[in-house]
């Protein structure tokens, strides 16, 4: 059975490999996620390590232009403003992706929002020598903005760029990027790196190299065949997009899928915000990322992944060794997306989510125990940092690696844009809320916080295990007939007509 096992894993690698090597699928999906969720992972976690030459860096330019001191508590709230300002560049990011990748469509989207990002860069790089701390507030803003557009923007543009029977797989890429700018925000922080006081400018900056190549090689790529069709009503472009992607083939299955999803919208405009939350028959899918979002930000990753010095000092850990470990817990991150790309497409959406939530929760409690055990032993600090260890894995396996795909699929191709502008809106509320309240939560209830996140993850495998369909190897309009067919109670929630599903 082991063998067997192994050989079908073997089979599936290089099924996959042969799908992505026809064509410029892997080099586009690279392309695609340096300029993408690379960007926010890395401005995520890169801040933490230059936050005291900042300090410094306001407190110096406060002097050289006022001549006195400034009182602790204004370099206080302006630390706090280039903190949070990264999130409201964010959600307006979010909020505007229906607007711009309906209009530019979803490459031209892409390549203005890398000028964003250099505009940032730059504003960011001359701070230092201008001695303006109000030049950083500005740069901030910017990434958050570039963030905020481009990791919605990257998973709406490999969402209708793939195959169905490989979609799972190749939208999953963008969490993987995201992991994978986590992990080099926290090593280019590392003092060895450019996490010294005379380069906390350019270490702010390092990501825009990323963006510079996407600029310059993106255009060579495709428009997303489902927009060119299905928006654009151009056939023969679309068919040339799959081909430049995926290899020669006429591609009739997917594009008769998109045919089908053409006729069934009626050559619907794309929706508003206001109208998506208006329309009766995407209510489980919008009650379904409230859900999954909302457990997400508050199942405690949000917090592991921006306060997790603090975590770790509060577990015991040497101040000394903390960068190292939490550096250790980046690569672990990326290396379960990995492995989650190679299972999503035969575990399925739904084992992936309920069972990752259900496995955080646990150890979430776990966890709790240990921090109020840690003065017992010595081996039990250590024990913690094993435990933020499966956490982590079992985020990236879990919630992380199937969150995009799902959010793509569970949205017909009129609803989408206006669907990642409210997500958009969930996670960065719920990243600036969890900001804002995890330190004063920590300081009051010390670990027991910990068992407020376990809750939350217990609420979403709940809600997954029972109300959520599966989506692996669906069309999207089957995908949206089952969530008509969800019932509460007995009685459906939705009682707007069915989409005909037939050509």
């Amino acid at each position: 059975i082991i063998v067997l096992h192994g050989t079908l894993k073997i089979y599936r690698m290089e099924t996959l490999l042969w799908h992505l090597t026809r064509g410029n699928a892997l080099v586009f999906i690279i392309i695609l996620g340096i300029g993408g969720s690379f960007q926010n992972g890395f401005h995520v976690t890169v801040i933490s390590s230059p936050s005291p030459y900042i300090w410094s860096f306001i407190n110096s330019s406060w002097i050289g232009r006022y001549e006195e001191t400034p009182p602790p508590q204004t370099v206080k709230l302006l630390w706090s403003a280039i903190v949070s300002l990264y999130a409201v560049g964010g959600l307006l990011g979010s909020m505007s992706v229906r607007c711009i990748a309906g209009r530019f469509g979803r490459k031209r989207a892409m390549i203005w929002n890398n000028v964003v990002n250099i505009v940032a860069a730059v504003i960011m790089f001359t701070s230092r020598g201008a001695n303006s701390f109000e030049m950083i507030l500005i740069a901030r803003f910017l990434f958050g903005f570039n963030a905020g557009l481009g990791v919605n923007i990257h998973a709406i543009y490999l969402g209708e760029s793939s195959p169905k029977k490989i979609r799972g797989m190749v939208t999953l890429t963008s969490a993987t990027f995201l992991s994978i700018g986590k992990l080099s925000g926290q090593f280019v922080g590392l003092r060895e790196i450019l996490g010294r006081e005379d380069s906390w400018n350019i270490l702010l900056c390092v990501s825009t190299c990323f963006s510079v190549v996407q600029l310059l090689t993106l255009p060579f790529f495709p428009e997303a065949p489902r927009y060119l069709l299905i928006e654009k009503g151009n056939a023969e472009a679309c068919k040339k997009a799959l081909q430049s992607l995926w290899g020669r083939g006429e591609y009739k299955l997917e594009m008769t899928e998109m045919v089908v999803e053409q006729a069934a919208i009626k050559g619907e405009t794309s929706k508003t915000l206001l109208e998506l939350l208006r329309d009766r028959s995407v209510r489980w899918q919008l009650i379904t990322m409230v859900v999954v979002y909302g457990c997400i930000q508050f199942s405690g990753i949000t917090a592991i992944s921006v306060f997790s010095f603090d975590i770790f000092k509060e577990a015991g850990i040497p101040l000394d060794k903390i960068r190292y470990v939490t550096l250790g817990v980046g690569v672990s991150e990326v290396l379960t997306s990995i492995t989650c790309g190679l299972l999503i497409e035969s575990v399925g959406r739904r084992a992936l989510l309920w069972g990752g939530f259900g496995a955080m929760s646990a150890i979430m409690i776990l966890i709790t125990i240990t921090l109020n055990l840690k003065d017992y032993s010595f081996w039990i600090p250590y024990s913690t940092v094993g435990l933020i260890f499966l956490f982590v894995i079992f985020y990236g396996g879990g919630p992380a690696g199937v969150l995009p795909s799902l959010t793509h699929e569970i949205f017909i191709q009129s609803c989408r844009p206006a669907a990642f502008v409210f997500t958009g809106i969930l996670r960065w509320l719920g990243f600036s809320v969890l900001g804002l309240v995890f330190p004063f939560l920590i300081e009051l209830l010390k670990s027991v916080s910990f068992v407020l996140f376990a809750c939350m993850g217990l609420l979403a495998s709940f809600y997954i295990f029972f109300y959520l369909p599966e989506t692996k190897g669906k069309t999207l309009l089957e995908i949206s007939e089952e969530f008509k067919n969800i019932t509460l109670c007995e009685n459906p929630l939705s009682v707007d007509k069915t989409l005909e599903t037939r050509l």
